[in-house]
């Protein structure tokens, strides 16, 4: 017996107000009705789904949500497609916490390249999930407003660069191509999402790499490198990317979205 978006609903209308709303994305109804009970007795309003198809009508009827618990082995779409189409869409600012059954590095990865801020494998424990559901939370506040002008364009440009978003790849100004990594490409667009906003390493991990990746702060320093690299910034005295003592890092050019 499925579970749908409507009895659900009514159930979330009755757990206690608050701020913080969760939609769980599981086709295991037990774990479903586990992972509401202990969210709500913890102060959480809940909504729960089985499918991609129940999650879609959700957040469109119950939304908007603070953060989607997702699984990985679902019936129809998996876990992974649902994960990138809301980081392709008007969700993408959501933040995602991953679910499996699989505990493998390969899932881990693939599933933090897709845009999921956390990764928890099962069997879990509810207060580890808990915990790491106010962790995505916390950092998710401690983020800067999203300016989101650069939100539906298939190109951008600053300084001397186009960066193709469909491509995920540099273009300098002579129409000469720069490949960029996965890891690369998402730092990159988080700058540019955030133009002129100093991002402290710790959110600039969440933001590209989560802290399920298990990376130390001195990773992004070593991921910055690189992109200045690739965008001929030289680190002395950099055009785009700019160290601001004791606090991370800003992107010091404006940035033109082209549809």
């Amino acid at each position: 017996m499925r579970l749908h978006t409507r009895p659900l609903q009514s159930r979330a209308a009755m757990t206690p107000k608050s701020s913080d709303h969760i939609l769980i994305v599981d086709d295991d109804r037990e774990i479903r009705e586990l992972l509401t009970a202990y969210l709500v007795k913890n102060g959480l309003r809940v909504a729960a789904v089985p499918t991609g198809r129940h999650m879609r009508a959700a957040l469109e009827e119950s939304g908007p949500f603070d953060l989607i618990i997702l699984d990985l082995m679902l019936p129809g779409e998996d876990g992974l497609s649902l994960c990138r189409d809301l980081r392709a869409g008007k969700y993408k600012a959501t933040p995602i916490l991953m679910l499996t059954a699989r505990n493998e590095e390969a899932d881990r990865i693939l599933g933090l390249e897709m845009g999921a801020d956390d990764y928890l494998a099962k069997p879990f424990a509810a207060r580890e999930l808990l915990a790491r559901v106010r962790a995505v939370l916390r950092r998710t506040r401690m983020l800067p407003p999203n300016m989101r002008s650069t939100e539906g364009a298939t190109r951008l440009a600053f300084g001397d660069w186009q960066v193709d978003t469909t491509a995920r790849h540099l273009i300098d100004d002579s129409g000469v191509m720069v490949a960029l990594s996965g890891a690369e490409y998402r730092l990159l667009r988080v700058f540019l999402d955030h133009p002129q906003k100093v991002l402290s390493r710790d959110q600039l991990l969440s933001l590209t790499q989560g802290r399920e990746a298990e990376l130390f702060e001195r990773s992004i320093d070593l991921l910055v490198s690189r992109l200045r690299q690739r965008l001929r910034d030289d680190a002395r005295e950099p055009r785009y990317i700019k160290t601001v003592r004791s606090e991370g890092y800003v992107f010091s050019s404006t940035v033109e979205a082209q549809e």
